[in-house]
């Protein structure tokens, strides 16, 4: 049986997924949310490591880049290279606080909203 595009009423195949005319999304992906299979996957970020990275290498953000947090990654980075070390101590300060904070479990999940795992 012949199939059409909604879009643009190119004739299109039965397992084709886009319209190769014009690009429409043809089928959405089937989730099997009920088999308990995950098609994204993410994996699980250690708070141990992250706890450590901070504490160590906080002054240049790796924990938050560990994290996901790019954002906070990037300004951390960015005090301690622009300013020539010269305020590397408050970058080092700010990652050493963080570090204990996520080791105490006061911060307990990463960018995506995942718990961090022991």
């Amino acid at each position: 049986m012949s199939k059409f595009c909604t879009n643009c009423g190119q004739k299109v195949s039965d397992d084709q997924e886009t319209c190769l005319n014009c690009g429409k999304i043809l089928k959405e992906p089937v989730k099997n949310e009920g088999s308990g299979s995950n098609q994204s996957y993410t994996p699980k970020k250690s708070k141990i490591v992250a706890g450590l990275l901070g504490i160590f290498l906080g002054m240049f953000g790796v924990h938050n880049f560990y994290l996901g947090y790019t954002g906070k990654a990037v300004a951390q980075l960015l005090i301690t290279v622009l300013s020539c070390c010269v305020l590397s101590e408050v970058s080092a300060i700010w990652g050493f606080i963080e570090g204990i904070l996520i080791l105490c479990g006061n911060i307990n999940k990463d960018a995506q909203g995942n718990d961090l795992v022991d």
